[in-house]
């Protein structure tokens, strides 16, 4: 799927057995402000878009310790993946890649279990001595509604966290982050895509 395709281009991809090539012409601006349409039974939802980016001077840094450098980039990034993953969404990000990713879950605990799963699954088939987790950092699409989601990322060898905020229970997964030596960020926004 591509914009465009020049002719030199379309010869090679002419010539790929089984290869189908779709040319949209332009896109829509990925910040702008479109609307999505879903189906439902009997009717449809026509919505905007979540167009929502979270700059690196609107992160409220909320725990005892600041995320490193390295670390806001990457929790940038995980916040960004996060949007495009379906609810509940956790992302693990390390060094700029994606590491690990739980989504669809009922529970965000169990999104985060499985992202972690995902990540040691993928370490032990690429025959790496250590967890991808391990020093990663961690994104949440909306807020930890308890301090069991972060205690997973924790186990899993995260080392700071974005999360939306604004739980009841925020000052409780605050003090599990600094009892764990975690970093965590607020962004003020959630992404929950169903």
């Amino acid at each position: 799927i591509c914009p465009d395709a020049d002719d030199a281009a379309r010869e090679v991809l002419s010539s790929k057995k089984n290869l189908r090539v779709l040319i949209t012409g332009g896109m829509a601006d990925p910040e702008g402000e479109d609307m999505t349409l879903r189906s439902l039974a009997g009717g449809y939802l026509l919505q905007n878009r979540d167009a929502g980016r979270v700059k690196r001077d609107e992160l409220k840094v909320v725990t005892k310790r600041t995320p490193s450098e390295a670390e806001l980039d990457d929790l940038l990034f995980a916040f960004r993946v996060g949007k495009h993953v379906k609810s509940n969404a956790i992302v693990y990000v390390k060094d700029g890649k994606t590491v690990g990713v739980g989504a669809g879950q009922m529970s965000r605990v169990d999104s985060s279990r499985i992202a972690a799963w995902k990540a040691e699954e993928a370490s032990k088939n690429a025959g790496e001595d250590v967890v991808r987790t391990k020093g990663s950092v961690v994104s949440s699409d909306a807020f930890f509604p308890f301090a069991d989601g972060l205690l997973a990322a924790v186990k899993a060898g995260a080392t700071a966290v974005i999360q939306p905020g604004g739980s009841m229970r925020d000052e409780e997964v605050i003090a599990a982050a600094d009892e764990h030596g975690i970093a965590m960020v607020f962004t003020g926004m959630r992404h929950f895509r169903h």
